[in-house]
């Protein structure tokens, strides 16, 4: 009997961690035989071209890594 995995729909957060260094993921990988692994950017990058071949759906969420954040307030003197 096959199983197969649904995608997952819902975006990457916090509690997402990396398979292989236990950071934050931002980059879902589905695979084409079922499951799914996370990375953080860094893994994401140093695997990106093995990970594209063996991927069925990839979801990359690296650019909330490049936001801009408000600056900090200026210490009141």
């Amino acid at each position: 009997m096959t199983t197969a995995v649904a995608p997952s729909a819902a975006a990457l957060s916090a509690a997402d961690r990396c398979d292989r260094c236990g950071a934050q993921a931002y980059l879902r990988v589905e695979l084409q035989s079922g499951g799914e692994l996370l990375f953080c950017a860094h893994h994401a990058r140093e695997h990106g071209d093995k990970l594209k071949e063996i991927a069925a759906n990839v979801v990359d969420e690296t650019h909330k890594l490049s936001g801009t954040s408000a600056p900090a307030p200026e210490a009141e003197r």
